[in-house]
């Protein structure tokens, strides 16, 4: 599948030339494809004058791309208008279908093109599909200048392309259109003779509706209008919400919306924003998200960030983790939304994070003196003439259950890593912890 401004699944770039002709009968949001880069919408930032976009596009540029960003925003449509480009052929891979064998005979052919003084402009599209290896093959062609590589992802490429490939490339990121920007393809499509031609009557509220639904993505607005066009008469919002059975949401579970949706679900929790926390999670239950994915970052955020202050909140992340485990969704996802509402309003503390911190940083730095004599294993012979576990006191012959004794090695003797805050549970945790340290740090 492209994610071209205007592509549609199962249409990919064609050899050769560009994008080849458009053909009447074609989707409407394949006959908008902007032909010049005065059509493209959006990505300002990368097409100011002398850009390296700019360049690329007006044949000047010779450095390779990867284009990142959400579908609908232009990468397709970018890579098209760099191969119209004069003198620059165009070849086009899809990571779909592509193999190494693939990727080597288009570099083979560009090799002999390059012979001629012809140049090859090589668009992969959804490049993170490609393996380590299909990824390799083309390091020395990119390196050599034999291909000027355009590629396509929607995915972080710091995660998902090599560095070899990532330290030859630029990096653009596009960013997802405007309402506005979103609201101009529309406007355009409708009156322009390559789309409606204005011969359909498309209401002000419609055209508000359809930008909501593209959330950024233009190819989501156009197919919407051009399917409610069908029905052949004015169309008004009933027509669209009759057209459409629900808008689909933008997340792809394997990609960087992932990333970025689960980790303003756990700001928004640690946050106490509770109603935010829910519409995350909403997205995430909509898009299909592993349950069982979300489960585990709510118990990580049980311990991390509310902690002592309400120790429930781990209980609570547990009991929905086993949930979702025994009965699955959709009913499990009410037990989500459960333990997401406790983690959001629950007290929050990070001292326990803290203080396990500090502790193992002093590890690290080789705070880790010898175990106290009193505190070595006893059970075994020969023991006691070493001196182990001589003098222990066992704090439940104290009737306070507490007694004076000393239980780090000597280097960390009065070294405090938990200091509990006064939220929640912890205001009386830290009164009794000052008790308990009074006792047992007492010298007798």
């Amino acid at each position: 599948m492209s994610d071209g401004l205007f592509d549609v699944p199962g249409e990919p770039p064609s050899a050769g030339g560009a994008m080849g002709p458009v053909g009447a009968s074609a989707p409407l949001a394949v006959r908008m494809r902007p032909a010049t880069l005065d059509e493209v919408v959006g990505q300002d930032h990368l097409l100011q004058p002398n850009s390296p976009m700019r360049r690329l596009v007006e044949g000047s540029g010779a450095a390779s791309v990867i284009l990142y960003g959400p579908p609908g925003t232009g990468k397709t449509t970018l890579a098209s208008l760099i191969s119209q480009a004069t003198g620059r052929r165009f070849e086009a891979l899809s990571a779909l279908s592509a193999g190494v064998k693939e990727v080597r005979a288009v570099i083979d052919i560009a090799r002999r093109a390059a012979a001629h003084g012809e140049q090859t402009v090589l668009f992969i599209d959804e490049v993170h599909r490609f393996s380590k290896t299909q990824q390799d093959a083309l390091l020395s062609a990119v390196e050599n200048r034999i291909v000027l590589l355009v590629a396509a992802t929607t995915e972080n490429p710091s995660f998902s392309v090599v560095a070899p490939l990532l330290s030859r490339s630029l990096i653009l990121q596009l960013q997802p259109l405007t309402p506005d920007d979103v609201r101009t393809v529309v406007t355009r499509a409708i009156e322009d003779p390559r789309g409606l031609a204005g011969k359909v009557e498309v209401a002000d509220d419609a055209i508000d509706l359809l930008v909501q639904l593209s959330a950024g993505d233009a190819r989501r607005a156009l197919t919407a209008l051009e399917v409610a066009a069908e029905s052949g008469g004015k169309v008004t919002v009933d027509v669209i919400e009759q057209s459409l059975d629900k808008a689909a949401v933008r997340y792809d579970r394997d990609g960087d919306q992932h990333y970025d949706v689960i980790s303003a679900f756990i700001k928004s929790v640690r946050g106490s924003d509770v109603d935010a926390a829910l519409h995350y999670l909403a997205r995430m239950l909509v898009a299909g998200e592993d349950p069982r994915f979300i489960a585990r970052r709510l118990m990580i955020l049980a311990s991390e960030d509310v902690g002592m202050a309400d120790p429930s909140a781990l209980q609570t992340a547990v009991a929905a983790a086993q949930t979702v485990q025994l009965i699955g969704m959709p009913e499990a996802q009410l037990t989500l939304a459960h333990a997401t509402v406790h983690l959001a309003t629950a007290p929050k503390s990070n001292a326990v994070t803290t203080a396990l911190g500090a502790a193992m940083s002093d590890v690290r730095e080789g705070k880790a003196g010898l175990v106290p004599a009193h505190l070595r294993d006893g059970h075994y012979s020969g023991a006691q003439a070493l001196g182990n576990a001589v003098g222990y006191k066992y704090s439940h012959d104290d009737p306070d259950g507490v007694v004076p004794q000393q239980y780090p090695p000597d280097e960390l003797v009065g070294v405090d890593y938990y200091r509990p805050t006064s939220h929640g549970a912890e205001r009386e945790i830290a009164s009794r912890l000052d008790k308990l340290r009074a006792i047992i740090r007492r010298k007798r």
